[in-house]
């Protein structure tokens, strides 16, 4: 009955995954939380590390009851309360906006394959808390005229059926316009890439690494590359862009995190946009499409696995469980 009641190898790496995340979470919140002058953004923020602080507890304890050991993640040694605004308050507001995005995927992801009872209820927990962060997030800046709506296409009148190989595979000549699939994935990705741009932008600025600041601004020229490529697919078809966020970055050159947190906080931006853009070159139909999805992709992991050099290098990335060596049990 004891081994049954282990945690599985996903339950494990989601809580450890989830710990590390969070508790970056919160060294951001609190810092944004001591700058946020808007009451309706300061609230909201209120709420969302509540919740945070409310998962850590929960983490600890199932740490604590499974004899694990509690991972590092980020403490009040990775924040600097004291810095002055980095990012003005609307930069902040988007930037929750997209990270619930994130963390509701992630949460979802940890339900699904969860098995323990008291794991499941936990993820159901933190996906109901995920949702409510998103859902008031985008309220508020809707409320707030701060939230840009997609592109609209007319309503078809009839059903039609693809008749020719063209509409997929037709890369040079006079090109079909973009579908509604395809320009909800750009549109999507674009509005991600402009505000994560943005929080890289202020990181790289205030960074004192040499060569994490070298790191971040190749960071930004990959941003920059994908904001053109996206940016033209809609522009072709006269469909409208997100609206851009550098203007939301503020001139302090003093950076309120560390050099450790602002890196793993990039990566975990890259390692997001893998998945976005995947999910993208799976749904676009146009071969065209799908190559530059591909290929962000690629430059995103990229990316993502200079970073994890980097972290390694300095000694900042800890080392996830590990699998038990079966051939020694078994012996």
């Amino acid at each position: 009955m004891q081994k049954k009641n282990r945690l599985t190898s996903p339950e494990m790496a989601n809580l450890w995954t989830h710990y590390i995340r969070e508790t970056l979470s919160i060294c951001v919140n609190k810092y944004m939380l001591h700058k946020i002058q808007d009451p309706e953004i300061h609230s909201l923020f209120q709420t969302a590390l509540h919740y945070s602080l409310k998962h850590i507890d929960t983490l600890k304890a199932l740490f604590k009851k499974e004899k694990f050991p509690i991972p590092k993640g980020f403490t009040e040694e990775d924040v600097n309360l004291e810095a002055p605004p980095l990012f003005t308050d609307v930069l902040c507001l988007k930037s929750l906006y997209m990270m619930s995005t994130h963390g509701h995927n992630e949460m979802s992801l940890s339900f699904t394959t969860s098995l323990r009872p008291d794991i499941v209820d936990f993820y159901y927990q933190c996906n109901l808390n995920a949702m409510e962060i998103y859902k008031k997030t985008k309220d508020l800046l809707i409320s707030k005229q701060l939230y840009q709506q997609p592109p609209t296409y007319i309503t078809p009148n009839k059903v039609e059926m693809i008749k020719h190989y063209h509409y997929v595979t037709d890369v040079f000549g006079k090109q079909r316009p973009i579908n509604t699939i395809e320009s909800g994935h750009a549109y999507f990705n674009l509005h991600k890439t402009f505000i994560a741009k943005a929080m890289i932008l202020g990181f790289s600025r205030v960074s004192k690494n040499q060569n994490v600041r070298a790191l971040l601004e190749k960071s930004l020229q990959v941003k920059n590359k994908h904001i053109d490529v996206f940016s033209s697919l809609l522009t072709k078809d006269n469909l409208h862009l997100p609206q851009s966020c550098e203007t939301e970055v503020t001139n302090s050159n003093i950076s309120p995190f560390s050099d450790r947190l602002m890196l793993l906080q990039t990566g975990f931006l890259f390692g997001v946009a893998v998945t976005y853009y995947n999910a993208a070159l799976i749904a676009s139909m146009r071969a065209d499409i799908s190559a530059h999805c591909e290929k962000a992709a690629l430059d995103s992991l990229w990316i993502y696995s200079r970073i994890g050099k980097d972290m390694i290098d300095n000694h900042w990335m800890e080392q996830p469980p590990q699998a038990d060596d079966r051939k020694r049990l078994d012996d």
